[in-house]
């Protein structure tokens, strides 16, 4: 059974960083689809961010430039990098992991996305104020 534990969310001012863990247990680590979601109140929940067993990364337009999610194989950690948050970027971040996400390519290269029942973790909350 794969666990998956988020950490590293709070309260942050307009700029600032913030980084986001997701400690994984229970399973093969680097067979999986790794992906980064968030859900404000009100809102569907969105990827931000994915890993696949590659190594290519898929970013959401909204955090490109301003997020990186890497992976700490050694630790079974998957990270997500947060800076010059923005008030926008208010919400539950979740991390998932998928063995049997799906590929997607296109010209701008391939990515997978982990699916809707996918493995989960509980979340954790990052609030930006202006």
């Amino acid at each position: 059974q794969v666990q998956l534990t988020e950490s590293g969310g709070g309260s942050v001012q307009a700029g600032g960083s913030l980084r986001l863990s997701c400690v994984a247990s229970g399973y093969t680590y680097s067979r999986y689809c790794w992906g980064w979601f968030r859900q404000a109140p009100g809102k569907e929940r969105d990827r931000v961010a994915t890993i696949d067993i590659n190594g290519r990364t898929r970013y959401a337009d909204s955090v490109k430039g301003r997020f990186t999610i890497a992976q700490d194989n050694a630790n079974n950690t998957l990270i997500l990098q947060m800076n010059s948050l923005n008030a926008e970027d208010t919400a539950m971040y979740y991390c998932a992991a998928d063995p049997l996400a799906p590929t997607y390519c296109s010209s701008s290269g391939c990515y997978c996305s982990p699916r809707q029942d996918s493995y989960w973790g509980q979340g954790t909350q990052v609030t930006v104020s202006s």
